[in-house]
């Protein structure tokens, strides 16, 4: 029997299974999220990764297992969780003013209470004078932003992120992930984060799970020591290298 307290699981995955046509894609996998953690879940490409997203969210159905948030059963409940994948998927035609806005706008909220409500947090994700542009008029980088925050909106405790940074140029990715640490700290979020890339996952995990295999399993699971953020040079250093090799050896 798990307890659920303010400092250990927000998010549980029990014994996930799922395939497709008869076909096998998730096998018994269980992974956790604990409050204010980023854990990455790590794996080639096809490997079941957001499958097992789509599960959590609610917006597939495992052929079994559970997924629980703060001890309740949200199985099959879509609502629960943010959710951001791949490309920003801001909208062309409206400000990001109210782009940020349009999951309060989906739950009822009036345009001018939604805009009022969103307005702090702009300064607080870095987008301060953004509010009346539309996306063609910001880089890649504040476009994410833009999307982090409208997914922050959605929900404001658990986020799932689907490879969010990967569209990125390398300097830019490496500012985006000091960035999200630090805005994670500051609102208390709790981010579950898929990627395929081993050095950006333990840039920025507190754990890794590993997918690996065909139905995916879970093939390990690696808890980085070193604190958040990470220093600048330390991805020269052998720790970081013993990071890698160990994960190497697992996938």
């Amino acid at each position: 029997m798990t307890i659920f307290l303010n400092d250990m699981e927000r998010l549980e995955i029990k014994n996930i299974s799922k395939g497709f046509d008869e076909k096998p894609v998730l096998k018994n996998v269980s992974i956790e999220l604990n409050r204010g953690e980023l854990v990455c879940l790590l794996g080639v490409s096809g490997g079941g990764k957001t499958t097992l997203f789509n599960i959590i969210s609610g917006l597939l159905s495992p052929d079994n297992g559970q997924v629980m948030l703060d001890g309740k059963d949200i199985t099959n409940q879509p609502g629960n969780v943010s959710y951001m994948l791949q490309k920003d998927l801001l909208l062309p035609y409206r400000t990001i003013e109210d782009n940020v806005a349009l999951p309060l706008l989906l739950k009822g909220v009036k345009k001018k209470e939604a805009r009022r409500q969103v307005e702090p947090m702009f300064s607080q994700f870095g987008l301060e004078g953004t509010q009346k542009n539309y996306p063609s008029q910001l880089s890649g980088g504040m476009r994410q932003r833009a999307a982090l925050l409208r997914t922050y909106m959605f929900s404001r405790d658990v986020a799932l992120l689907d490879e969010p940074f990967s569209a990125l140029d390398t300097l830019t990715k490496s500012s985006m992930h000091k960035w999200y640490l630090d805005v994670m700290e500051k609102i208390q979020l709790s981010t579950l984060f898929i990627t395929h890339d081993i050095d950006e996952a333990i840039l920025i995990s507190d754990r890794i799970y590993l997918l690996s295999g065909s139905p995916g399993e879970i093939a390990g699971e690696i808890i980085i020591k070193e604190p958040k953020p990470r220093r600048d040079d330390f991805n020269l250093t052998n720790e970081f290298l013993e990071y890698k090799k160990k994960i190497l050896s697992l996938l």
